[in-house]
């Protein structure tokens, strides 16, 4: 196959928190002997899921199912804090949720602790939503669509005070539509300063959508349980291309592919997906980059697993009689190492 031209949407692929989550699994891998275990899939992405199945992992969706005392991460989607409290009460636990989920947990419970009702707008069953909404289940309603809203006459007659909070890997327009209709229907609607929506998220659909209106099609690179390449896919459609895929890998490229083909990837999505299918499609003017942005956050890894390779270092330092700088900060180096460099030597 050859294409005219490959316009690669840029920010696209791996966000902070799942950098994190990646790197964060990565050493649990190298520091424990199989099994490992994990609640959920570590992010969103079948690759990424299989190539840690195949050093071991074993990923479960009750924490009943890990031994006790076994090695256990938590996904970076957040987990209900029951699902927490059970796991640690098993055991070595590393929590490795994303930061910017944190954050409506956090706001989930303080609106909650002052007698608000909380909409909050996210996809029913995934796991983000799940775990966010059990954090107050006594004062929370899903929202998918107007007609969950219409429905609350009660709170509008009782003047029960509401608050409007997200899933964070939403589409900005699908979020933006129902947080316009929150308003009309309460008008003093409460809602963060900042929005739930992840910086990583919002930053791929502005690249998509500067792209996707010239492009003869679109390739969106991730998995079907990621919301936010679904997001993605859902953004090049309202952009108006004629032709948009949403893949898992090359494997499910379309072969009769022609003209400017732009290519994004989900949060979760590694760059070696990206590039398997620029090679694929040969583009005989080559590869453009279209950058709307530059990312730079860096999230740290969980602290409970900073500690845990704090200890090892210096047990290993007393035990070998020699100093090592590695000791207080096993992970100093942490920043400038990639998640996809790490991926990468996982299966060397």
């Amino acid at each position: 196959m050859a294409v005219d031209k490959v316009v690669l949407a840029e920010p696209r692929g791996f966000c902070a928190g799942v950098e994190k989550a990646i790197k964060a699994l990565a050493w649990m891998v190298k520091v424990f002997p199989p099994p490992v275990y994990c609640y959920h899939e570590i992010v969103h992405n079948r690759f990424v899921v299989d190539q840690f199945r195949a050093q071991g992992v074993i990923f479960v969706d009750d924490v009943a199912e890990v031994p006790a005392g076994a090695p256990l991460m938590l996904s970076a989607h957040g987990s209900a804090p029951e699902v927490v409290a059970s796991a640690r009460a098993r055991g070595l636990v590393v929590d490795a949720v994303c930061p910017l989920v944190t954050k409506v947990h956090h706001e989930m419970k303080v609106r909650s602790d002052k007698g608000y009702t909380v909409l909050y707008v996210g996809h029913a069953g995934h796991e983000e939503a799940v775990g966010t909404m059990a954090v107050a289940p006594h004062a929370v309603h899903l929202i998918e669509r107007d007609e969950d809203i219409d429905a609350l006459d009660d709170l509008v007659e009782a003047g029960t005070p509401v608050a409007l909070l997200a899933q964070t890997t939403l589409s900005h327009d699908e979020w933006r539509h129902l947080m316009e209709r929150s308003q009309e229907r309460f008008p003093d609607l409460w809602m963060p300063n900042r929005s739930d929506l992840c910086f990583a998220t919002t930053n791929r659909q502005a690249a998509l959508k500067a792209v996707a209106g010239d492009a003869d099609a679109v390739i969106v690179i991730g998995s079907s349980n990621s919301s936010n390449t679904v997001a993605l896919e859902a953004v090049a459609r309202a952009k108006g291309c004629p032709e948009v895929h949403r893949i898992n890998d090359v494997a499910e490229l379309p072969v009769n592919l022609h003209g400017v083909v732009a290519i994004t990837a989900g949060a979760s999505a590694p760059e070696s997906l990206v590039q398997a299918v620029i090679d694929a499609l040969q583009p005989l003017e080559g590869v453009e980059v279209a950058a709307v942005t530059e990312e730079d956050e860096y999230f740290p890894p969980p602290p409970e697993l900073r500690e845990l390779l704090r200890g090892l270092a210096t047990t290993l330092e007393i035990l070998n009689g020699v100093q090592s700088p590695e000791a207080s900060d096993p992970v100093a180096g942490d920043r400038q190492r990639s998640a996809a460099t790490v991926l990468a030597g996982l299966s060397a």
